[in-house]
């Protein structure tokens, strides 16, 4: 892998890239345990897929923005590593599938060629920071959000503070009140707003969808620009201390919230202030460099179908603030492309518009800064790529997850019925193609990826057991969930659970109902004056299983009898750490504090030091067979069953030295100091842990 190692100019991506292949011959070697290794590799975006030997990995485009020579080189990388195929997710990311675990080092390092990364795209960390689409070109938004995305995924990106969360955390900003980044699903979703001149954001915090969706609560009504930065970093390290880390079931930032109550998380991250370095952050937004369009005239173009391009001229075009340009819509059929289109797209938009994409929440992607006179020509140029299908962002417009394509959790085909029901649409409904009123999801699993459990209509994978045990594909049908702006919204109710075949009934029976009685209403307001209860009867028959056919135990785009397979997930697994290993990354906590005081970067030399203290910490703990459930609960029970029995001298309590991080700020003495206490530490564990070891002996 020598290749790799002398083209990266950056020096931090060139070691980020070498420790992966380090880790990856080490693993090999049989010199680290599967779950540690694990935990790297999915920090580093490559992530275990259904199908063994093979990797998935997911490639990080903050808030979906994707300049042309990046969307040829993912193609590149594609073409060589993969398959071919782009799949879009519903987090702005790419995802390419069956990679060798071993080619992944020189796959990144061809990426970073063109400023693409890996890195932060799994795991633990703050993922890929999402938001609207149309960020920059919104007619209604008050500022362009695509700067302070910006600074904020890179303010965080490699911060030692959010290395090691016990789950993941997602971030998010919408460019106006219609919340089109979602933020009541987010750990933390900004919408922009103005005050009395002054930028800044309404903000949410813990929100989340999954098995038990929580709406994000309100924790500033108005928090100005140069603030969000510093209140974020006092809100992951709170999560990061307070977070569950035993039960992956109970580690987000949702069940934090729900278990202290918002007001004694707000003060939990007042205390934190106090050791954060940068009290205000100013984000240049004059400094963002956003995508100019080119200056061309429009070739002459002859439509041939009318009809067709003034549909599609009534679905896909996005109206943009610039005066002169509009956004094209293009409606991607389960958010999957192939490299050849993706190189001729970026060809496209090099020539024709500003040499930008943007990929969306919705599996979707637009093109902004198209001139209105190129409308018919781009119509034109996309329809030989097969880029012009009406209804982007419209009912027939499904999302949906990869479900049992690829994904180890997946429980029953997503993308199969996704497809299916796309053509029922277009086929039996064809006035919704120009329906924005009615979202449908779908999701393979109860993980919500395809956030089923948010959409006006949605469908979950699951199965169904008939009276003599056999098993078949099932879907559970949830309605009344919906977007309603400014950061509130309603999450669906579990109404019926059906065979998968029967999914398109289903559908039927409720687009029926509502043609026939909703009067004009939206889709929500018909579902509250109607209710649970009533959709309930109208789908009941359909849950019977007493009456399967053999095409019942087939699922939806597949040709074999259906066998349920569900595998590990990894969507931020909780580590199962070694004792050893755990005071061997101690101490390489500590290389890392050492390197970062020698930079001068304090507050990342105090972090790595604490991570250093807590690390050693834990492991005694678990040598001890104590429970370590969260960083709070081991400061407790080190005092408790270490210091207070006199069993470790540390001249006072435990809680008293890791809690010093809180307590100062984080100056140059400050940070001396506390590396040290912490390299102090861990001789003191580490020879109580070996002399243990020695009497057990």
């Amino acid at each position: 892998m020598q290749s790799f190692r002398t083209e990266i100019e950056n020096p931090v991506v060139e070691r980020d890239i070498i420790e992966l292949a380090d880790k990856i011959a080490a693993f090999n070697n049989l010199e680290i345990d599967e779950e540690k290794f694990r935990s790297l590799r999915l920090a580093r975006g490559v992530y275990g897929q259904r199908q063994e030997g093979v990797q998935m990995i997911r490639i990080k485009l903050p808030y979906g923005k994707v300049m042309s020579n990046q969307l040829r080189r993912i193609s590149e990388v594609s073409d060589e590593y993969s398959r071919g195929r782009l799949h879009i997710t519903t987090r702005q990311d790419i995802q390419i599938h069956y990679v060798d675990l071993q080619r992944t080092p020189e796959l990144w390092a061809e990426l970073e060629r063109d400023d693409v990364t890996l890195r932060e795209a799994c795991g633990n960390v703050v993922r890929n920071v999402t938001a609207s689409e149309t960020a920059g070109i919104d007619v209604n938004e008050p500022f362009d959000v695509s700067p302070y995305a910006d600074a904020l995924y890179k303010f965080f990106l490699r911060n030692p503070i959010c290395q090691e969360m016990g789950r993941k955390f997602k971030v998010s900003f919408s460019s106006t009140d219609e919340d089109t980044g979602l933020s009541y699903l987010h750990d933390l979703g900004f919408i922009a707003k103005i005050e009395n001149g002054v930028r800044g954001f309404k903000v949410m915090v813990a929100g989340g969808l999954g098995s038990q969706p929580r709406h994000a609560e309100t924790l500033y009504e108005f928090l100005p620009s140069d603030k969000i930065i510093p209140v974020m970093e006092g809100v992951l390290r709170v999560f990061d201390r307070y977070g569950e880390r035993k039960s992956r079931a109970k580690a987000r930032m949702k069940f934090l919230l729900k278990d202290i109550g918002l007001e004694a998380f707000k003060e939990l991250v007042a205390q934190e202030q106090k050791a954060i370095e940068l009290k205000s952050v100013a984000i240049d937004a004059d400094g963002y460099v956003a995508s100019t369009p080119v200056a061309v005239d429009a070739p002459q173009v002859e439509i041939k179908n009318k009809e067709a391009f003034d549909l599609w001229k009534s679905t896909n075009l996005i109206p943009q603030k610039q005066a002169g340009y509009v956004a094209i819509g293009i409606k991607v059929l389960l958010g999957d492309f192939y490299t050849d289109k993706a190189r001729l797209l970026a060809d496209l938009v090099d020539t024709y518009a500003a040499g930008e994409i943007r990929l969306t929440l919705r599996q979707n992607i637009v093109i902004p800064f198209v001139k209105e006179d190129l409308v018919p020509y781009f119509y034109q140029e996309l329809e030989k790529l097969g880029f012009v299908e009406a209804g982007y962002n419209k009912a027939v417009d499904i999302t949906a997850c990869p479900g049992t394509d690829t994904c180890n959790l997946g429980i029953a085909s997503s993308t199969g019925i996704a497809a299916e029901l796309e053509k029922v649409i277009a086929a039996e409904y064809p006035q919704y193609l120009k329906n924005e009123d009615l979202v449908i999801k779908i999701s393979g699993c109860m993980n919500a990826c395809g956030q089923h459990n948010m959409a006006n209509i949605g469908f979950q994978g699951m199965t169904v057991r008939t009276p003599d045990k056999l098993v078949a594909p099932a879907l559970q049908v949830l309605l009344g969930g919906g977007n309603l702006g400014n950061g509130n919204a309603l999450f669906a109710d579990k109404v019926v659970k059906v065979p998968s075949k029967r999914g398109p009934e289903a559908l039927r029976r409720i687009f029926n109902d509502f043609e026939a009685n909703a009067d004009g209403k939206s889709f929500v307001e018909y579902y509250k004056v109607t209710g649970e209860r009533y959709f309930y009867d109208l789908l009941n028959d359909l849950q019977d299983v007493t009456n399967l056919t053999q095409e019942d135990f087939i699922d939806w785009g597949e040709a074999d009898k259906y066998v349920k397979e569900i595998g590990i997930g990894e969507c931020a697994g909780v580590v199962i750490d070694l004792i050893a290993t755990l005071f061997l990354e101690s101490d390489e906590k500590i290389e890392n504090a050492n390197e970062a005081f020698e930079n001068k970067v304090y507050s990342g030399a105090i972090y790595y030091a604490y991570q250093s203290i807590v690390n050693s910490a834990k492991a005694s703990l678990l040598a001890a067979d104590k429970k370590t459930n969260t960083h709070a609960s081991i400061v407790s029970q080190f005092d408790e069953f270490f210091i207070t029995s006199e069993k470790i001298d540390l001249g006072g309590s435990f809680a008293d030295l890791i809690y010093q991080i809180n307590k100062f700020a984080p100056t140059e003495e400050f940070a001396k100091k506390y590396i040290s206490d912490a390299n102090t530490f861990l001789q003191k564990v580490r020879a109580f842990r070996n002399a243990e070891t020695a009497i057990a002996k």
